[in-house]
C-alpha cells in the first residue's frame, strides 16, 4: 500500500509540473501549448498555405531539445536559396509557441526559421513561417506561409546502405528509368550503375560526384558531369523492409499541375 501511495504521489507531482509549465507560458502572455515538450522529434514539411508539398520542397527537422535541433534539406537555387544537407546542426530557442530555427549552411550562409505554433499533438503541428536567408549578412531570400509538418518515426539512413537494382518505375520519367542499379555508401555517396548492350552492368564513372542524404524517409540525390549544371533527385521511401524498397514522389509540372512517381527496389546480395 505504501508503495502505491508513493506512485500515486509522484504521477500528481509530475502532473502538476507539466501543467504548471504550461501555465506559466499562458501567463506571460503565451500560448499554453507546451511546445518545448510536445515538438521533441522528427517532423517533415507536408504542407504549405493548405496545399500538399511536391517532395523537392520537402524538409526534415530534428528537435533534440529545446535548443537543439538537425535540420535535413535539398533545394535549387532556383527554389529562392542554394541548400544542401543532411543532419545540419541547428540551435533552437523557444519562447512560449515562438520557435526559431538557426543554422549555417556554410561560413557565408545562415537560414533562420521563424515559426509561431498554432496547433500541436502528437503527429502534426500546424505553424506561421518565416524563413529569411543570408549571405555575408545580406538578405538573400525571404518566404512567409502556413506551415503543416507531419511527425515521423521511421528512419531509413542506415537501412538503404547497399546495392539496389531497379525493378519497376511507374508514372513520369525524370532523369531515373527503369535500366539502373544504385550503390549507397556510408560516406554519403553513391555509385550508379546500368546495364550495357551485353546485358552486364558497369558504373557510370563520368561524373563529378554522386551525393545523396536520408532523412526519416526523405531521399535526396545530386550528381554533375562535366561541362553540366548540377542535377538533383528527390524521393520519399514508401517502404524498406527485408530486401525490397519502394520509392514514391509528388512532382510539379511547370505549369503547376502535379504527377505521381514510384520505383520499386530489390537488393542485391
Amino acid at each position: 500500500m505504501k508503495r502505491i501511495l508513493m506512485v500515486l504521489a509522484a504521477t500528481v507531482i509530475c502532473g502538476a509540473c507539466l501543467f504548471t509549465s504550461c501555465k506559466k507560458d499562458e501567463e506571460t502572455g503565451n500560448s499554453d501549448l507546451c511546445v518545448a515538450e510536445k515538438i521533441i522529434g522528427k517532423w517533415v514539411t507536408a504542407e504549405v498555405d493548405g496545399q500538399t508539398l511536391p517532395t523537392n520542397k520537402k524538409m526534415v527537422i530534428t528537435f533534440v531539445s529545446a535548443t537543439k535541433a538537425y535540420v535535413s534539406a535539398s533545394f535549387n537555387a532556383h527554389q529562392g536559396a542554394e541548400l544542401w544537407g543532411g543532419r545540419m546542426e541547428a540551435s533552437v530557442t523557444i519562447d512560449g509557441n515562438k520557435v526559431t530555427v538557426t543554422s549555417h549552411t556554410d561560413e557565408h550562409t545562415t537560414s533562420m526559421e521563424e515559426y509561431t505554433v498554432t496547433a500541436i499533438n502528437d503527429n502534426e503541428f500546424t505553424a506561421d513561417q518565416k524563413v529569411t536567408v543570408t549571405v555575408d549578412g545580406t538578405v538573400v531570400h525571404t518566404r512567409e506561409g502556413k506551415m503543416r509538418y507531419v511527425k515521423q518515426t521511421a528512419d531509413y539512413s542506415a537501412a538503404i546502405l547497399g546495392l539496389w537494382e531497379c525493378q519497376e518505375l511507374t508514372g513520369i520519367e525524370t532523369y531515373n528509368d527503369a535500366n539502373a542499379r544504385l550503390e549507397f555508401l556510408a560516406d554519403g555517396t553513391y555509385r550508379y550503375y546500368r546495364k550495357d548492350d551485353s546485358g552486364q552492368w558497369e558504373a557510370v564513372t563520368t561524373r563529378e560526384f554522386q551525393d545523396y542524404f536520408v532523412d526519416g524517409t526523405l531521399l535526396a540525390t545530386r550528381w554533375k558531369t562535366p561541362g553540366e549544371d548540377e542535377l538533383r533527385e528527390w524521393w520519399e521511401i514508401a517502404s524498406l523492409a527485408a530486401n525490397e524498397m519502394r520509392w514514391t514522389a509528388l512532382r510539379q509540372n511547370p505549369d503547376g499541375t502535379t504527377a505521381h512517381q514510384s520505383m520499386r527496389w530489390t537488393k542485391v546480395n
